[in-house]
């Protein structure tokens, strides 16, 4: 056999591990667990506040604190600790928060927008970046909200449950996985 048959009856068994079909699928158990002896991943989110639904989920119900003019006001969870009552605005396109919210994440702006409020006029708002919104178990990381100085209340956008067909009942709103 020459040197060149040699070479590559060496390396054939290395590209045939490197070109293998097995597959390797992540797991992300959240931001809040804790790996036993034997491996296994357990969740503590009950313990960091956190809710860990199951994956097969596909309906979260949220029930309704309160309502102001008839829309629902829902508590939320920002950044796995800190809950905040806010509008679902079915109308809203992002996430809107006051900066009382702001301050208690202590998020810090990172871009401004352009916005278009209700009555029609154009405002800029300040923009921060949270690392997530929660409602339920639903669950939206890495999101851009928009900071409203002068608001009273947040409002819950289309950003965060834009995958989800929205229904809206008398004690509860409830976000179906589309």
């Amino acid at each position: 056999m020459n040197v060149i048959g040699r070479i590559i009856l060496l390396i054939l068994p290395t590209i045939a591990i490197l070109t293998g079909t097995g597959k390797v699928a992540a797991l992300d158990p959240g931001g809040c667990f804790m790996v036993d002896s034997s491996g296994r991943i357990i969740s503590l989110g009950s313990l960091c506040g956190i809710s860990t639904p199951a994956q097969n989920t596909r309906v979260f119900r949220i029930p309704i604190k309160r309502r102001i003019h008839r829309t629902p006001v829902v508590e939320v969870t920002f950044n796995g600790n800190q809950v905040f009552e806010m509008i679902v605005d079915t109308g809203a396109s992002a996430t809107l928060i006051n900066q009382r919210m702001a301050n208690a994440l202590s998020l810090k702006p990172t871009s401004t927008i352009q916005a278009r409020i209700a009555d029609g006029s154009q405002i800029e708002l300040k923009t921060g970046i949270v690392r997530s919104v929660a409602v339920g178990g639903a669950v939206a990381r890495n999101i851009e909200v928009a900071i409203a100085p002068q608001a009273e209340i947040g409002l819950l956008g289309h950003d965060f449950f834009g995958d989800y067909d929205v229904k809206i009942l008398e004690k509860v709103v409830e976000f179906h996985r589309r």
